[in-house]
């Protein structure tokens, strides 16, 4: 049989976005709807026998109305088109309350047919065109869970993770030595796995991620593990094959030169056998200049020439210009961003001015500058990763100028 994999669709990521005035949305919606339905058209061309989906469906665990919208067209279609989906809680999806329910559980309720919800560890049974498909579930499992037992309170942050993961080993294998042999078999997952790499999903938790180890997600029983919570799409080779689909969409400069995709999977006993289908995603640019003489703007408008028109107008773009505190002062932005008035999105101008050591926080707020200047010398004085000082910047923009002067 064949099963598409796919997680991490975050609808209601808005940043490098602006708001469309015909319909009110913000444009990042568009692209992360645009690319979660490439997903959907090949799992219904094809057709696959059934979809897994391994978790965050939203940006949040409150998303908005319309995002909740736009997710519940698309798992309409595969529920129309007579395919076994199965959506598992992520992180972004659980509440923070045991007792409240996550923004998913919603198509449990109204008995969407052929749509399944999973919040716990369990084995739900597809019935596909080509027969019967065992899922594992494995969620995202909160600290709560050991919290809520009296001998654990006041235990160190990793005691609690080391907890987790033992427990999530331990019901894992338990869980698959019920299964039927003759069957095929995979695990559905949210979590992370030890040594695997990471992505822009390390800025949009708070706290530190328990680590599962390999041995206790690869069973002999199982055929493939299909995970979701890292952004980097990868896969860890053996038997059975273990694999991320990562993020559908870019979310940040961290993730320029992933791919981004899904997993279609072929499954025969014993064996599996993916491919990894990229999607056309926003692409992001960074372009780094290093100026000579007197006149950086110049060098900064070639290296926007050599870039590239075309290629700068569909992508978020980021430019960065390592200048001498003689240059700094001749750095014309208004002439820089009037040259990618085509880019898609244009993130704040990061200036890296070479200053002694000494120097750097006694003088970063120096002189004459805006507050979006000062926060921006503030920030590369004291070393915020470029990543996070994009995202800090841009909100700090529209703060400052309003949302519509931005749009301008």
């Amino acid at each position: 049989m064949k099963i598409l994999h796919l997680s991490d669709v975050h609808l209601g990521m808005e940043n490098y976005g602006r708001v469309d005035p015909a319909t009110g949305l913000n444009s990042r919606l568009r692209d992360f709807c645009e690319t979660f339905d490439e997903a959907i058209d090949r799992a219904i061309a094809e057709p696959v026998d059934a979809v897994l989906f391994a978790g965050d469906a939203y940006k949040t665990r409150d998303p908005t109305p319309t995002a909740q919208r736009e997710f519940a067209r698309r798992i309409r279609r595969l529920a129309d088109a007579g395919i076994p989906t199965v959506l598992l809680a992520g992180n972004h999806d659980l509440p923070n309350a045991a007792m409240r329910a996550s923004a998913t559980e919603i198509f449990g309720v109204l008995g969407l047919p052929n749509v399944l919800v999973s919040r716990k560890v369990e084995t739900l049974r597809l019935e596909t065109r080509h027969g019967p498909l065992q899922v594992v579930t494995l969620p995202w499992v909160t600290r709560s869970a050991v919290l809520s037992k009296e001998e654990h309170r006041g235990r160190s942050l990793r005691e609690l993770n080391e907890l987790l993961v033992t427990n999530i080993a331990l019901t894992v294998g338990a869980e698959v030595e019920r299964l039927e042999p003759d069957l095929p078999a995979v695990l559905l997952g949210h979590c992370h796995l030890f040594g695997a790499e990471i992505g822009a999903e390390r800025w949009l938790v708070v706290g530190e991620d328990p680590m599962v180890n390999e041995s206790a997600l690869r069973h002999p029983d199982l055929d493939y593990v299909a995970l979701g919570h890292l952004h980097r799409q990868q896969i860890r080779h053996g038997a059975p094959p273990i694999a991320y689909s990562g993020s559908i969409n870019r979310v940040d400069f961290s993730e320029e030169k992933e791919d981004k995709g899904f997993w279609v999977v072929d499954v025969e006993p014993g064996r599996a056998r993916p491919e990894f289908v990229p999607v056309r995603a926003r692409p992001f640019e960074t372009v780094e200049v290093r100026p000579d003489g007197d006149n950086p703007t110049d060098a900064v408008l070639r290296a926007l020439r050599r870039r590239g028109e075309e290629r700068l107008r569909q992508a978020v773009v980021r430019l960065i210009v390592d200048l001498t505190p003689e240059q700094e002062p001749h750095l014309d932005e208004t002439a820089i961003r009037r040259a990618l008035a085509g880019a898609y999105y244009v993130a704040p101008i990061q200036r890296r001015v070479e200053r002694a050591a000494r120097e750097r926080l006694a003088g970063a707020l120096a002189g004459p500058l805006s507050p979006l200047d000062a926060l921006r010398r503030y920030f590369e004085a004291t070393g915020v990763a470029p990543t996070r000082r994009d995202v800090l910047l841009e909100y700090a923009e529209r703060l400052l100028h309003g949302e519509a002067a931005i749009e301008d």
